[in-house]
C-alpha cells in the first residue's frame, strides 16, 4: 500500500516538476532547515509536527517563552522598583511551575545575566 502512494506521489511530483510549477519557489537552491527532533520520542514526533504547524505549542515551551519575555522586561528596568519587584514575582513562580513539571530552569538565569549585560 505504501509503495502506491509513493509511486503516486512521485508521478504528481515529476508532473509539477515538467510543468515548471516547481520553479521559482522560495528558498529554491537553499539548504532545507530541517528542525531537530531526535529529543521527541519517535512515536510522538508526527503529532508534536502537527500541532506545531497547526501553531499550538505546548504549554511548558509556552511559559519558556513567557520566562524569557519577562527577562528581558526585568533587564530593560531602572533600579529596583514596583513594576522590576512585580516581574521579578512573577518570573520565580513560572520558573516554579516549570521546576515542578521537571524542566530545567537554568535557561532562565542565563538569559536573564545575558539580557542584563547588554543593557
Amino acid at each position: 500500500m505504501s509503495q502506491l502512494i509513493d509511486q503516486m506521489a512521485e508521478r504528481q511530483i515529476q508532473a509539477a516538476l515538467e510543468q515548471g510549477q516547481l520553479d521559482r519557489l522560495p528558498g529554491q537552491g537553499q539548504p532545507l532547515q530541517l528542525e531537530d527532533d531526535s529529543r521527541v520520542p519517535e512515536a510522538l514526533r508526527l503529532g508534536y509536527r502537527l500541532l506545531k504547524n497547526a501553531g499550538y505549542l505546548p504549554p511548558e515551551l509556552e511559559q519558556r517563552q513567557e520566562a524569557l519575555a519577562l527577562c528581558d522586561l526585568l533587564a530593560r528596568c531602572h533600579g529596583p522598583d514596583e513594576e522590576a519587584t512585580d516581574l521579578l514575582r512573577k518570573l520565580r513562580q513560572l520558573e516554579l511551575k516549570l521546576r515542578i513539571k521537571g524542566m530545567d530552569t537554568r535557561f532562565i538565569h542565563r538569559y536573564l545575566q545575558s539580557a542584563q549585560m547588554k543593557r
